[in-house]
Parts: C-alpha cells; structure tokens; sequence
C-alpha cells in the first residue's frame, strides 16, 4: 500500500526532523544520512516501546519530545523538518498541530507528509463521509475524509509540489486509498 511514499518524503531530509505520530518507528529506516536527530511525538507507549530496536539501529539521537502534536515543548524556529507520514487523519485537533508545526519550523524548514484525504471525485468522498463513523472507530480515529490540502492552506502552509492519487488497486479499495503527498511551505 505505502508504495515507496515513505522514501519520498523522507529520504531528502537533513538536520533535526520532528515526527509527528512516529509510531514503531518505520521511517527511521528511511531518513537518509544527513538527518542528525528525530525528534518524535507519539502517544502511544507501546508503539514507542516497538520501535526500540528500529531506534537503536538508526544510531542517530531520537528523543521523545511529547505525547501530542498540537502542544509541542520545543522553542520557536527550531526544526529543519517535520515529517507527517499518514498522521494528520487521526490527530484531533489538527489545526492546532499545523499552527505548532509552523512555529517549530526554522525559517526556510518544511512540512513533508503522505496522507489519507478526501477524495476529488463526488462518489467516493460521499461513500468517505458515510463509512466514517464506522472507519474512525475501527481504525484509531482515523478520518478518510479530511481535506488534508484545504486544512494546510486553511493552516497558512503552500504545497506547490502537492501530488495526489488513488493507491493502485481494485476500485473497492478507493475510498480508503486517495492518498496526497508534498513538501508543505509555512
């Protein structure tokens, strides 16, 4: 399904990356060598707990900075990067984690993501909006139909390499799989 999504959005990067939903850690294994240190937020205990091996092969400092995107315990202008890999579907309150991403970034720093959204065509966004409830509850809080470029423009970010498409596939499949992926400017 990730289709080498994840090596394209981190395999560019450099300096100190915040990951937002870092999970088991399956980026680390993606991040090229000019990243020097990931600073991960993750909720989850045992996700962080998962990706103790991952970390300790990565070599490289990663440090658990907090439990929530949208209230980050960093100082302002202080990330090269943030990475968002199929995250902001489940964070509550997104707007407040894309305002703490703008503040964390350095001047020049970007938002790298690949995520669900909403998808283009009237069918399949109506059957997102009407699997929702059912979805949102089975898989985590996850929200398919989320307007993830609207709610970056609505956060005061540019995508101007934004890349949008069905993950292949059988038709079924799509209302799960309209994936956007980009290099976000505050």
């Amino acid at each position: 399904m990730t289709g080498g999504w994840r090596e394209r959005v981190c395999g560019e990067l450099s300096g100190e990356v915040l990951e937002i939903g870092f999970g088991s850690g399956t980026n680390l294994g993606h991040y090229g060598d000019g990243v020097t240190r990931v600073l991960a937020v993750e909720p989850s205990d045992r996700a962080w707990e998962i990706a103790q091996d991952r970390i300790i092969e990565f070599g490289r400092p990663v440090d658990r900075i907090g439990l929530d995107g949208a209230r980050l315990d960093l100082p302002d202008a202080s990330v090269d990067a943030v990475v968002s890999t199929w995250t902001m579907c489940t964070i509550p309150h997104l707007a407040d984690a894309l305002a703490e991403t703008r503040r964390v970034l350095r001047p020049g720093g970007t938002l790298h993501f690949v995520e669900h959204s909403l998808a283009p065509t009237k069918r399949i966004a109506r059957i997102q909006h009407t699997i929702q409830p059912t979805w949102g509850r089975a898989a985590g809080g996850c929200h398919l139909n989320r307007d993830i470029p609207g709610l970056l423009a609505e956060a005061g970010f540019t995508v101007p390499d934004l890349k949008q498409r069905y993950a292949s596939g059988l038709w079924p499949s799509r209302p799960f799989g309209w994936f956007v992926t980009g290099t976000a400017q505050p």
